[in-house]
């Protein structure tokens, strides 16, 4: 299966079948794409970070990412300086592609009361693979 509908299936059955924030989604997807287990405490302290709860804040999509960037890097050998230095180029690159890093930017019709749940799904495909395609040029 190639990678794009890799992700698309997964992220799916992660939102519909599980009802997981995108932040978790993120760092589960990435772990699964680049065969790295992830610890369960990981999981649980992201359990807050879509929008910062709820508060529309740095996107969930963002926090995963840079989440899994420490932890990939630290894997890869790297050192914490390296994966500094990814993350602030990540998230530049991140707000150059979607235009923004705030939830409260990203999400596509805004908020309401009345919004259908995982709105962002198809934001969530597009970001979890440009962060796939970043890491795998960073580390080959």
């Amino acid at each position: 299966m190639k990678m794009k509908e890799y992700i698309k299936k997964r992220v799916h059955e992660l939102y519909w079948n599980e009802d997981i924030n995108c932040a978790r989604t993120t760092i589960i997807c990435l772990s699964e794409l680049f065969e790295l287990a992830i610890e369960p405490q990981t999981l649980w302290s992201a359990v807050g970070l879509h929008g910062a709860g709820g508060y529309r804040a740095q996107c969930g999509l963002v926090e995963g990412a840079l989440m899994f960037t420490g932890i990939y890097f630290h894997t890869q050998g790297k050192t914490e300086e390296d994966a500094v230095s990814a993350c602030c180029h990540f998230a530049s690159a991140f707000e150059q592609t979607f235009g923004s890093l705030r939830c409260f930017d990203l999400r596509p019709t805004g908020f309401s009361e009345n919004d259908p749940p995982h709105m962002c799904e198809n934001l969530t495909c597009r970001a979890i693979a440009f962060t796939y395609e970043y890491l795998s040029k960073l580390t080959t």
